[in-house]
């Protein structure tokens, strides 16, 4: 096409949208007017990824960069500076022919007329190349001279009151106090303030009462929670680990490092530094190990047949985006796939950037290892006191006094050194899978195997005259057996998970009688196996659950295992005792084959069995021959455990040791650097897949972004560190931005989440500068960053909307007015439980269940989605200590708009429809809440409807009501009284039901109607927006 046709028609366009006037206009800006064009329009095929890069040069044509954009290509040059009737680019944006045109046809792209206006003047003027801004350091552009009074004191304010003027518009008058204090209080804790709060705040009339307003909420226990409920959808947390069995994982112990991180306003620097290498400092103290579970908050797959190495791969990737995601506000994981089309991201660079975080040991095994072991402070207090008091009472028994040593001579002549233990076998003996039994003259049995593998043998002892203390199971080594062992097993191992024992009568028409028992001893068995599983008296939780009885590995030695009933077994004349031994574990190869199966009636058979071999040696030796050693060691024993005298004192450090063994650690997965000769060799995934590998990369960051400091291991306490180095142009305004967000309700930069090409330029590009760089010179200070903003006098505008405002900035983009928008699912949640004064102050541990509806459904592998509802306080505690799991969250919060945690969510939409008002009318949460807030209504608000009406609006929205809201509630609270006085069980219905029994004395239409009244206004606009 002849490039001359087409000047008279840009010519035209050019004049209709700058007019006559083309040499007064504004020099075109790059970055902010003409690469957005070119990165939606263009970079597909022509930016940086060079495997997809379309054009006729020798690499393609590319447009990200001024050196591509000016190479000569076959048909000539793209762009000629200053000369846009010679630049090929603006030819083919303006061809009628499609195979032509520029965006193709197909692409459904196309060029407004003052996007290609833009584009020629920009050509015309030099076509200048600038670094896309957020790669670029942040500077201090000159602060504007600002010299309206209520808007100069603030270099914030400065900035914004410029971009007002020079947008026409003029800012909002000074919100009321009882405004700005209820705003204050939910940006800084999430709650709203109390009644006193805002009485306190009103009569405050020092020059400094909103300074210090703001410094008393922002030292609030709850400004810690509120935050960091912000935190976790960042981090991704979750109580499970998702994927289809979604299994429970325990891993509150970050959400509380967090807490307390903000609450003791950690600088953020360091609170990134410990998130993402804590457990790599030097020494690293507990939270900051427990901190590393900002990236253990990943999806990990149970499923049986699932590849962990996968699922491992998908972790890191995770970590990779989510890195990016948090702190640089960039989205990578394009670069997974393919060189990245928007932004100079390659795919190497990714995977060089994905080493650093692949050399963990964490590995998708349902153990969730590594974990870190941690008692909680009041559990560690209580330890050190046990111990302290226990380590007095081990004193008085190192050196015990006289009384307690009364006894010994009596104990020692009356130890039973020789038990006589009988056999009392009658010769019925059976193998119930068919094995062969065979009972040889002592009494004792040998078992042959079977083929079918476990068994369950039964043996009978008769003619026994007396009371039985105690039954002993002995094994017995034979040179035949594997090992010379006692058992089938290798090296004669065997198992006898359990043993029961029954009185048989002698009458054919008796049932047996089940024997109990009280004690089991055991001279051996092998490591987790508790030996008094045998018979029921211990359930292993400790070790595998499967691992019950006596087990012993090895058996070329004589073992026994004595069991203690509860009371001694007596056997009338022709009566049987039976015994069944269950050999049915899950090693069903071993198999008790060599044993015998004895009794006593001695008593004191329980001394005998529980006195340690080696005290039974000394006792059994003649008095005159001990040693002063041994005569020393046995006295302690015997003080330790049968001095009568020193039983308090024995029974005192027994308690003392069982609550020290109950005071089980606390468990959270942490991150651990693989030792280094298991580092993991990292390669480019071609198309993302983790099975087909390339190039071998090295750890490192992307060319666009400062390198890794030189001289230091490129592992992840390198990168925490290079994030947050005043060097890397993106996090300090990421977190900045996502701050301002939080607070203004929309970031400098609205797509907080995206600050690449295809993210929108920021609003007030100086003033996100310089708000960074403030950051950064205040050492991260987090509590101070945000009372900036807060102090500002845009924050503390009234949120009211005029005609003009909402004509010329209808998304508040200027802060002409101060910020309105939707409370979040936690806030109002919160909200309703605070006012109502049901909200527990408890802080911290484990995740707690409030009410929900039941749904009666379960996930794919049948876990139950419904749960059993935390009971006491933990009813009512904070959203933030809710239980998470990722496939059934909790059904109000995801109709608000809470995210289900499987990924990190970096803004939340807010959307409105009428789920919502469902929720907040008739979900049982807020109907307990109105019921309570009616409650103390009637208790504490009065006795008049005006009273009454004056005390709930001063308690949920902090104001007073106006006349028109106080005779409208007069209307529907008496039309309720009508209504429930009518209707006595719906009223019961509805003053009680979820919350409970009325008070003393109270009538139902009285507490339903305030009921009602409580639940319309807890549904006011005012009440679930932030104004």
């Amino acid at each position: 096409m002849d490039s001359h046709l087409w000047q008279p028609a840009l010519l035209a366009v050019f004049l209709a949208v700058f007019g006559g006037n083309a040499a007064a206009a504004p020099k075109v800006n790059f970055a902010r007017e003409v690469r957005p064009i070119l990165s939606n329009n263009c970079f597909h095929c022509h930016g940086p990824d060079d495997k997809n890069r379309k054009g006729n040069g020798e690499k393609g044509l590319r447009l990200d960069t001024e050196e591509g954009a000016f190479e000569a290509l076959e048909s000539g040059f793209a762009l000629v500076a200053g000369h846009p009737e010679k630049s090929a680019l603006l030819d083919r944006i303006l061809s009628h022919e499609s195979d032509e045109l520029m965006p193709p046809p197909k692409t459904g792209k196309k060029l407004t007329e003052h996007e290609i206006a833009l584009l020629r003047r920009w050509v015309q003027e030099g076509a200048a190349y600038a670094g896309h801004w957020a790669y670029e350091k942040p500077t201090a552009a000159p602060v504007p001279n600002v010299t309206v009074p209520r808007w100069s004191a603030s270099v914030v304010d400065r900035f914004l009151y410029s971009r007002l003027q020079a947008e026409g518009l003029q800012p909002s008058p000074e919100a009321d106090a009882a405004a700005l204090i209820r705003r204050v209080a939910l940006d800084l804790t999430g709650l709203p303030p109390t009644t006193e709060e805002v009485a306190a705040f009103l009569s405050d009339k020092a020059p400094d009462a909103y300074s210090r307003l703001v410094d008393g909420f922002l030292a609030k226990a709850s400004f810690g929670e509120h935050w960091a409920r912000v935190w976790m959808d960042l981090a991704r947390y979750a109580d499970s680990a998702g994927y289809p069995s979604d299994p429970g994982r325990s891993i509150w112990a970050f959400r509380d490092y967090v807490i307390r991180a903000f609450n003791e306003n950690k600088p953020f620097d360091q609170f990134t530094i410990e998130q993402i290498a804590g457990d790599l400092l030097p020494e690293p103290t507990e939270a900051q190990i427990i901190a590393t579970a900002f990236h253990r908050n990943t999806m990990t797959n149970n499923e049986g047949g699932t590849s962990d190495e996968e699922f491992r791969n998908a972790a890191v990737i995770d970590r990779v985006n989510t890195t990016w995601s948090v702190w640089m506000g960039t989205s990578m994981a394009c670069a997974q796939c393919h060189t990245h089309k928007f932004d100079p991201l390659t795919q190497k660079e990714y995977f060089s950037f994905y080493a650093i975080l692949n050399q963990t040991e964490d590995a998708d095994r349902n153990d969730e290892a590594p974990l870190h072991q941690f008692l909680l402070p009041e559990e560690k207090a209580r330890k050190a006191e046990l111990e302290k008091e226990a380590g007095e009472i081990e004193a008085l028994f190192k050196n015990p006094v006289p009384a307690w040593s009364q006894g010994f001579a009596v104990w020692d002549a009356g130890f039973p050194r020789d038990l006589e233990w009988q056999s009392g076998m009658t010769g019925e003996a059976k193998s119930l899978n068919g094995g062969s039994v065979a009972v040889r003259e002592d009494g004792s049995l040998f078992v042959g195997t079977s083929e079918k593998g476990g068994d369950t043998v039964t043996v009978h002892l008769g003619e026994i005259v007396g009371e039985v203390a105690a039954l002993q199971l002995n094994s017995l080594p034979e040179a035949r057996l594997p090992g010379g062992g006692a058992g089938y097993g290798a090296n004669g191992a065997f198992i006898v998970d359990q043993i029961r024992v029954s009185i048989v009568p002698a009458g054919a028409k008796a049932k047996p009688r089940e024997v109990k028992f009280r004690a089991v001893y055991a001279t051996t068995t092998a490591g987790g196996f508790e030996p008094q599983t045998v018979v029921g008296l211990k359930v292993n939780v400790e070790q595998n659950a499967r691992n019950k009885g006596w087990s012993v590995p090895n058996s070329q030695k004589p073992q026994s295992l004595t069991l203690i009933p509860e009371k001694t077994v007596k056997l009338q004349t022709g009566d049987t005792l039976r015994v069944e031994l269950d050999q049915r574990s899950r090693k069903k190869e071993q198999l008790l084959a060599s044993f015998a199966l004895k009794y006593t009636l001695d008593s004191r058979a329980e001394l005998a069995v529980s006195t340690p071999p080696q005290m039974v040696a000394i006792l059994r030796s003649v008095l005159a021959a001990r040693t002063a050693a041994s005569a020393a060691q046995l006295m302690d024993y015997y003080v330790r455990n049968h001095a009568v005298e020193a039983a308090a004192e024995r029974a005192s450090l027994a308690s003392k040791k069982r609550e020290l063994e109950a005071l089980k650690p606390n468990t959270v997965p942490v991150m651990r650097d693989l030792a280094a000769e298991k580092q993991r060799i990292t390669k480019v995934q071609i198309r993302g897949n983790y099975l087909n590998l390339g190039d071998e990369v090295s750890a490192g960051t992307p060319a666009v972004l400062p390198p890794l400091p030189r001289g230091v291991a490129p592992d992840r306490l390198a990168m925490a560190r290079w994030l947050v180095s005043p060097e890397n142009p993106l996090t300090a305004r990421v977190i900045a931005n996502r701050f301002w967000e939080s607070i203004f309700g929309v970031g400098i930069v609205r797509t907080s989440e995206e600050f690449g090409a295809q993210g929108e330029m920021p609003v007030h590009p100086e003033l996100l500068d310089w708000l960074a760089l403030e950051l950064v010179r205040s050492g991260w200070d987090v509590k101070a960053f945000l009372k900036t903003l807060l102090s500002t006098a845009a924050y503390r505008q009234s949120s009211a909307v005029t005609p003009e405002l909402q004509e010329k900035d209808p998304e508040n983009r200027f802060l002409a007015r101060g910020p309105r928008f939707r409370m979040s699912a936690e806030i109002l949640r919160d909200q309703a439980l605070f006012v109502s004064g049901l909200l527990s102050p408890k802080m911290f541990g484990k995740p707690v269940r409030p009410p929900k509806p039941n749904m009666g459904l379960s996930t794919a592998f049948g876990r139950a989605n419904d749960w059993e509802i935390s009971a006491g306080e933990d009813r009512y505690r904070r959203a933030l200590y809710t239980e998470v799991r990722r496939n059934s969250p909790y059904p109000s919060f995801t109709t608000f708009d809470a995210p289900n945690r499987e990924v990190c969510t970096l803004r939340r939409n807010r959307t409105n429809t009428p789920l919502q008002a469902l929720v907040t009318l008739n979900d049982p949460v807020f109907i307990e809440a109105a019921q309570a807030l009616a409650r103390k209504i009637i208790k504490e608000g009065g006795a008049s409807i005006e009273e009454r009406v004056r005390y709930t609006f001063q308690r949920v929205l902090s104001r007073e009501p106006s006349r028109k809201e106080a005779e409208r509630l007069g209307r529907l609270i008496r039309e309720m009284e009508a209504e429930f006085a009518s209707n006595p069980a719906r009223a019961i219905s509805m003053a009680t039901e979820p919350l409970g029994a009325l008070p003393p004395g109270g009538g139902a239409p009285e507490y339903a109607t305030w009921t009602v009244f409580a639940n319309v206004v807890l549904n006011l606009d005012e009440v679930l927006m932030r104004r």
